[in-house]
């Protein structure tokens, strides 16, 4: 687990190189600070100060790589030596599919990942909701989930993002146990049918894991809801944000039609 100190550096650093570089990094926050053990993070520190870091983020059978240099030690191989520590961790830990998370337009990133050959692989937009009127919903009803819950909570990943049912199991298990967490459990027409997870931190209220099952899509439910979460989320003053992956039309449509703005994407970039 990483300590106070260290989660503190990462913080400065990112910070550092975010301004320098005028780009957002995504490094998990909500991981970093939940880890059972360090083994997936890397930080190389020269005089106390810390210089480079690289995390590991695994999701089920895939894990993403991010990572950040001091703007001022770049072009030193720092970030090469902890990325060859990493893959070498990955490879070992039986990982099939190795993802490198870059921000958008950043030519530091880029570099890197000619050099490494990687291949581009999908973008994700950042989106943060721009004060609109939002009327009042109803239809349907909207509880946190409990521990029977569970087995929903996975069919909905497998059958919306595509994960196995072990890989889901580990990620609701993980998400149960994150601080700030609400994890909602849909009912439409007494059935449960979806799942909407936000997370708040410093007045930022961050949406995951939003799906419905197929059989009750385009019946407006997805809207609703949305639109009940960001009316209930904003009147606390808290500003609201997710994240879509660009080529989900249907989803960045819908979010583009509440209010939601694009700030920042990040590309993915896989490794072989």
């Amino acid at each position: 687990m990483l300590n106070t100190k260290q989660l503190n550096d990462i913080e400065a650093l990112q910070k550092e190189c975010e301004k320098h570089d005028n780009i957002q990094l995504k490094l998990n926050w909500d991981m970093l600070k939940t880890r059972f053990d360090d083994n997936y993070d890397f930080l190389l520190y020269e005089k106390d100060e810390l210089i480079a870091f690289l995390g590991l983020y695994p999701f089920g059978t895939t894990v993403e790589v991010c990572g950040m240099v001091k703007p001022r030690e770049r072009r030193k191989h720092h970030f090469s030596k902890l990325f060859e520590q990493a893959i070498s961790l990955a490879r070992l830990q039986g990982f099939t599919k190795v993802l490198l998370n870059a921000p958008a337009g950043s030519e530091e990133a880029r570099a890197f990942l000619n050099v490494n050959k990687a291949v581009y692989n999908f973008s994700e937009h950042q989106m943060k909701w721009e004060q609109t009127e939002l009327e009042e919903v109803h239809g349907f009803d909207l509880r946190l989930a409990e521990q029977r819950d569970l087995p929903l909570r996975i069919r909905l990943n497998v059958e919306s993002f595509g994960l196995n049912e072990q890989s889901s199991l580990e990620i609701e298990n993980r998400v149960d146990l994150e601080k700030d967490n609400s994890v909602y459990i849909i009912d439409f027409q007494e059935k449960s049918v979806g799942k909407i997870r936000v997370k708040v931190e410093d007045n930022e209220a961050w949406i995951y894991g939003f799906s419905i099952l197929p059989h009750f899509r385009g019946k407006g439910i997805g809207r609703k809801v949305l639109q009940y979460i960001v009316k209930k989320y904003s009147t606390k003053g808290n500003t609201l944000h997710l994240e879509v992956e660009t080529e989900n039309a249907h989803a960045l449509n819908l979010y583009k039609s509440m209010g939601f703005q694009i700030v920042h994407a990040q590309d993915y970039y896989t490794y072989k």
